[in-house]
């Protein structure tokens, strides 16, 4: 019975798996297909790489959301930073379960409204000061709100288990807490920090939907490329657009993962 039950578990994880990863994977094969066809197999080609290559309009879409990817996962790693800082360090005070609330609202509040109220408001905005004008400033604005939200998360959770002997006895020698928070507590949540930072580029990067909201009618980001282009019908250029995010999209989680167990094991308790 034991056994039986055990084989049941391993076809359903390998079932569950099977069915997220296996589209993926077809995808990236038929990148290298010959034919014009895109579920049908012409043979092992760069034919459509080399078309991407010479697809300026697609260039420029991905030129942009790295850019854009690039400024707001900064914006969102200072924040958020301070905000898991702020969580993690100053306990209970007056407006805490708010401020928390607040902090943790992008991740659970529907982009759609995220991406209405932001377009409101920058509408608004534009009404009254004249700006900011709807594009790379309002896409980045966007895009550091709900990133942050995830920075903190990831600074919190090591902050959370974090020794403060060496913030203590660095106290105790004289140093103010600026100083200490900057030569001490810094550098050993580092890990966390560069993890956050990877985590809000991949978001940046790949977001859509609340982009259409707060993008100008000049700028179009990698993904509403894509979108539009599918819209347009099937594209085998798609197959390899969707190869190179997965490719940048893994690097980022291989890295955020080796940089959290470095974080998490060079401070475990000896």
């Amino acid at each position: 019975m034991a056994g039986a039950r055990s084989r049941f578990l391993l076809a359903a994880l390998a079932f569950g798996y099977a069915f997220l990863y296996v589209p993926i994977v077809s995808v990236i094969v038929y990148s290298f297909n010959d034919s014009r066809l895109v579920t049908v197999w012409g043979g092992f080609s760069l034919r459509w790489w080399r078309e991407l290559a010479r697809n300026e309009a697609m260039i420029d879409a991905a030129l942009l959301s790295l850019r854009i990817a690039l400024v707001s996962a900064i914006g969102a790693t200072i924040l958020g930073t301070m905000a898991g800082f702020a969580l993690a360090r100053h306990g209970r005070f007056r407006g805490r379960a708010l401020f928390a609330g607040l902090v943790a609202a992008p991740m659970v509040m529907p982009e759609v409204i995220m991406g209405v109220s932001m377009l409101l408001l920058f509408v608004g905005l534009e009404r009254l000061f004249g700006g900011p004008e709807r594009g790379f400033p309002t896409i980045v604005l966007a895009h550091v709100t709900f990133a942050a939200a995830y920075v903190a998360l990831v600074v919190q959770s090591r902050l959370a288990d974090f020794d403060r002997s060496l913030e203590e006895a660095a106290m105790d020698l004289g140093a103010r807490p600026a100083t200490v928070f900057r030569t001490i507590t810094l550098p050993l949540i580092a890990p966390a920090v560069i993890s956050g930072w990877l985590l809000a580029f991949t978001l940046s990067l790949d977001d859509l939907i609340l982009t259409q909201f707060v993008a100008g009618p000049e700028s179009q980001t990698l993904p509403m490329a894509v979108y539009s282009s599918i819209r347009m019908g099937l594209n085998p250029q798609i197959n390899v657009v969707a190869t190179i995010v997965v490719g940048l999209a893994t690097v980022a989680l291989v890295l955020s993962s080796l940089l959290t167990g470095r974080g998490t094991g060079s401070h475990a308790p000896k």
